[in-house]
């Protein structure tokens, strides 16, 4: 696989515009080098990782106007990206057949609306997204390299090497902030931490600049109520170091007040943790009575009362751990996700 193709060759064209880590950055890092195995695909970025097929953004000026089957499928899931991919059609004459992935689960924009309108086809990532849009969609849900995220084969020694304790861990990863529903984690944590002395919290992610206070007035409501030592918030690491942190879990906790998606349950599932979410983004779709429990967003005492239950049952945290594992390998592999994306793509490559 050439990891820096000739634009000439490439009949697909993924860009990923946002140098930040994101839900929509991470999806690509893990479709891309999977379906350049299948097709001339190629990631259109200023900077993601080298294990990716790529090219820069300013080689799309100069690039021929027609691909090797005639059009080139533009794979947009921005609305800077749709933007420009009606740029690179309308003003530079590129061929190229618009396609544009929603995971957003609100009302569109009026501008939103008119860039969704000039596509040439529509991917939701779940049936509720797929309702928020004007016009027909294919709905593909999301998958995971299930031989990525695997279930622990030594838990303790995975926890030493990571220098966690070998307690009972509960995770809470993404985003710090508000809508991420991080505060209301830390509500139901810590009255529950107060009474089990053996169990600890991981909440891991990155506060933006506008969240820094956010961030601040969690790290002092966790200093008060004395448990600083055991409520543990952790910076981001690399997409390809997750696999770990989820590993080493007892349950985790997605407390999203509004989400788009959200991958993170999928990847916890995948390494045998149990979960609790709330019913927000495509979490109901993804999350079966088996696997774990689903909970009223901004409800801190449901919530409180369900992490509860599985901090005081290590039977029930094994039995849906396992469920929730074999529930992964059955409905959400990646090359799943993959496969249906890239008939999608070779549809418009032929048609006229």
């Amino acid at each position: 696989m050439d990891l820096r193709p000739d634009p000439a060759t490439l009949d697909v064209l993924v860009p990923n515009f946002k140098r930040r880590l994101s839900g929509v950055t991470s999806t690509i890092v893990r479709l891309v080098p999977l379906q350049a195995q299948e097709m001339a695909l190629a990631a259109v970025a200023p900077d993601l990782p080298f294990i990716l097929p790529q090219i820069r953004p300013v080689q799309l000026i100069t690039m021929p106007r027609r691909g090797p089957s005639g059009a080139r499928v533009w794979h947009a899931r921005r609305n800077t990206e749709m933007l420009a991919g009606l740029a690179l059609k309308h003003i530079l004459r590129k061929r190229l057949k618009l396609l544009f992935t929603s995971a957003s689960q609100r009302k569109h924009t009026g501008y939103t609306k008119w860039l969704i309108g000039q596509m040439d086809h529509v991917i939701a990532t779940s049936q509720k997204t797929a309702g928020y849009l004007d016009r027909p969609a294919d709905v593909i849900l999301h998958g995971i390299d299930v031989a990525q995220f695997t279930p622990a084969e030594d838990r303790a020694a995975l926890r030493a090497k990571l220098t966690l304790p070998d307690s009972v861990l509960v995770g809470c990863y993404g985003r710090i902030r508000a809508q991420k529903g991080t505060g209301d984690f830390v509500e139901a944590m810590i009255p529950l931490m107060q009474e089990r002395p053996d169990v600890h919290g991981l909440i891991m992610g990155r506060a933006t600049e506008r969240h820094v206070d956010y961030e601040k007035a969690l790290r002092a409501q966790i200093a008060e109520a004395g448990l600083t030592d055991r409520l543990h918030i952790l910076p981001e690491v690399p997409v390809h170091e997750m696999a770990d942190w989820y590993r080493v879990l007892d349950l985790f906790v997605a407390p999203q007040r509004w989400e788009g998606f959200g991958l993170t349950p999928l990847e916890a599932m995948a390494c045998g943790v149990p979960v609790i979410a709330t019913t927000v983004g495509a979490f109901p779709e993804l999350i079966s009575d088996q696997t774990g429990t689903l909970v009223p967003p901004q409800d801190t005492p449901v919530m409180e009362t369900a992490i509860a239950r599985y901090l005081d049952d290590p039977a029930l945290r094994a039995i849906r751990g396992t469920a929730a594992r074999a529930h992964i390998e059955q409905n959400f592999r990646i090359e799943g996700e993959a496969e249906a994306i890239m008939t999608i793509y070779r549809r418009l490559l032929t048609q006229p």
